[in-house]
């Protein structure tokens, strides 16, 4: 990577990790807060769900819409947005108004996460998809996982207020970083490359695309189910505080970010479809282990667990979203279709998370992600089995 290129890398990656931290501060919250201002358990899921509603619609815009103008005019917009909607957070007090704003969040985000994982995608060396992107990831996992322990932190000791405050903060110091600092979009490579991408249609029925997406898919749909109810269940069963819940969201995450680069290094070197097949199987076996755990200390063992699944699993994952962005010159795309199973996922999770506590239980909403995640491994093993070793490509 020249240095120009390791200068947009510095730039998204510090960007993205203040934005990412603000968003982790709130997010373990939320269910709670929602819950305090009389939300059932469907509207918890809405709250959630609405985020990744409004990015399922607009990501095939905006993904495409970078491959043919350029990321830097998404990317910094996007950063401003997630800034004032903080500021919405402060302002409006009822369940309707978390709703709007969670989906006015997930339309600035559908602009954003993408769109600059696709200009990481753009720079990366050939042969270097999964460390690099494992890299990159890093900033992402370890904000998320520094935002939920602040959260709490900044809960217990101030306000939820202040707690929204920093999040718009956070999100105004991304905006300037990438203000300045990403260089103009004229010279971005993929523009001056002159491609033309591939048309969505065409590329989600690509197989291995496909199989990436069911897996995303699955993978973020566990998650979903436990950001919007591990909180609520660990407050409800164990009396926890909101710096222990901050904790146990924070633990998973961290574990996740930390694997990130090791195991993108070892997915350049060995056949990727195995590695996400074993992090699958880890992810389905920790989330199963919520429900069965007997204390607060069983639990946070499963989040570290449900962790290093995923640790093992993205980075092959994202390396063959390159691979295949390369291949098709469509990585803005690409990446899009991923944070369309990421969406996708994260509003199934919420919602049939919040169907199965009001209907059953709480805690059933555990096996049923495990039961999905087993189910699409093997799927996924099937799938690809045929197929030239993607680690070759």
């Amino acid at each position: 990577m020249n240095p120009g290129d390791k200068k947009i890398f510095a730039t998204l990656f510090f960007s993205i990790f203040a934005t990412v931290t603000g968003v982790g501060i709130v997010i373990p919250l939320l269910p709670i807060y929602a819950h305090e201002l009389g939300a059932s358990g469907l509207y918890i899921g809405m709250i959630f769900g609405s985020f990744s509603l409004a990015r399922t619609f607009f990501l095939p815009y905006f993904g495409r819409l970078s491959d043919r103008k350029g990321r830097k005019p998404l990317i910094v917009p996007a950063l401003l947005a997630y800034a004032a909607i903080s500021l919405g957070f402060i302002v409006f007090k009822d369940i309707h108004a978390l709703i709007s704003l969670r989906f006015l969040q997930g339309i600035a985000s559908a602009m954003l996460m993408p769109i600059i994982q696709a200009y990481i995608g753009d720079i990366t060396p050939p042969g270097n998809e999964g460390f690099t992107m494992g890299l990159f990831n890093m900033s992402m996992f370890c904000g998320l996982s520094i935002g939920p322990f602040l959260g709490g932190v900044i809960h217990d000791r101030f306000s939820l207020q202040t707690s929204f405050t920093c999040m718009g903060l956070l999100a105004l110091i991304g905006f300037f970083l990438s203000l300045f600092l990403l260089p103009p979009t004229h010279s971005e490579k993929y523009l001056s490359s002159g491609k033309s991408p591939v048309d969505w249609k065409k590329l989600i029925a690509e197989r291995d695309i496909a199989s990436i997406f069911l897996f995303r898919f699955s993978h973020i749909l566990c998650i979903g189910i436990i950001w919007a109810f591990l909180p609520l269940y660990a407050k409800i069963k164990y009396d926890a505080s909101s710096s222990t819940i901050g904790i146990l969201i924070m633990l998973g995450v961290l574990v996740s970010g930390a694997l990130h680069v090791p195991m993108g290094y070892l997915a350049d070197k060995i056949e990727k479809r195995w590695m996400v097949a074993a992090g699958g199987l880890i992810v389905a076996g920790a989330i199963f282990a919520f429900e069965w755990v007997p204390d607060l200390t069983g639990l946070m063992w499963a989040s570290i667990f449900f962790g290093i699944g995923g640790g093992i699993a993205v980075p092959a994952l994202m390396a063959i979203g390159v691979l295949k962005g390369n291949e098709t010159d469509s990585m803005g795309s690409v990446m899009a279709i991923l944070t369309l199973a990421h969406s996708l996922g994260m509003l199934c999770g919420s919602l049939i998370g919040g169907l199965m506590m009001d209907v059953f239980q709480l805690n059933a909403a555990f096996p049923l992600g495990a039961a999905v995640m087993t189910l699409t491994v093997v799927i996924f093993l099937f799938s690809t089995r045929t197929r030239k070793r993607l680690s070759d490509r």
